[in-house]
């Protein structure tokens, strides 16, 4: 899985951690998902390249290196993906938002769109925000759906993840970047990531 980077901090796993305590409150889970945001878009944009942009500075006008923020649309699949959001859009505050929504089907485990608000993506990359990636089916239905608005590139963003999903994803998108926080064992018979964090969604905003 070349294409998949398993990004190993010690602060991450700490986030990690505080995650799956079924103590956690949904504030403080909103929180930490947030948080594992942040750090996994510094790990992707690590090598980007940057612009020239003038500024005003207490010396007077002069130009410095900039991202181009508005290049970059955050897709989260909701609703798990929407702490997520809130993390990344505040590193670029000029970015755009895309949505999608899906639902799993409990009996086949396959995905299906419910809802797409995602605009025209051409010169555009996007970045696809997904808590968990258990079997692969949703995460592999969103790239599918994001590559049809014609990004430049797709890079998705990943809290905790199975092998199964992972290796289903990176082999049918192998041009897509996946950053990724953990990598637990595997799937138990539901489909459900073990120990994983439990049901990302449900946790996030106290529903059952």
């Amino acid at each position: 899985m070349e294409n998949v980077f398993y990004v190993e901090h010690p602060l991450l796993k700490n986030l990690i951690t505080k995650l799956r305590d079924i103590n956690t409150e949904g504030y403080f889970f909103r929180k930490f998902l947030s948080e594992v945001g942040r750090v996994l878009l510094i790990e992707a944009l690590k090598y980007e390249k940057t612009i020239e942009i003038e500024i005003n500075t207490w010396i007077g006008n002069s130009k410095f290196p900039a991202l181009d923020e508005e290049k970059y649309v955050f897709i989260p699949i909701l609703r798990a993906g929407l702490p997520m959001l809130e993390g990344v859009s505040e590193m670029l505050p000029k970015s755009k938002a895309g949505f999608i929504a899906l639902k799993r089907d409990e009996e086949t485990l396959e995905s299906h769109l419910y809802y797409d608000r995602v605009p025209d993506l051409k010169g555009h990359t996007a970045i696809i925000l997904d808590p968990m990636v258990a079997t692969g089916g949703s995460l592999d239905y969103a790239i599918k759906v994001v590559k049809h608005k014609n990004p430049e590139r797709i890079i998705s963003l990943n809290v905790i993840g199975a092998p199964e999903g992972l290796e289903r994803v990176s082999k049918n998108h192998p041009d897509v970047k996946i950053y990724i926080a953990q990598i637990d064992k595997g799937l138990n018979d539901k489909g459900y990531i073990v120990p994983g964090i439990g049901d990302a969604g449900d946790r996030a905003y106290n529903t059952d």
